[in-house]
């Protein structure tokens, strides 16, 4: 699959290299940013029974 995402990269392979870096930067971010902190939510090892009194 990434043999197959690196072949179809425009350019020269110095280019095709900076683009997959910069692919997976995005990834990275739209991951940390959007998708992980709206899975924390549903994430039941979060949720503390300390501390919660009677």
């Amino acid at each position: 699959m990434y043999g197959w995402i690196f072949r179809h990269l425009p350019g020269p392979l110095w280019f095709r290299i900076v683009t997959a870096i910069l692919f997976v930067v995005a990834a990275v971010l739209v991951l940390m940013q959007f998708v992980f902190p709206w899975l924390s939510q549903f994430n039941p090892l979060t949720d503390s029974t300390i501390g919660g009194g009677v």
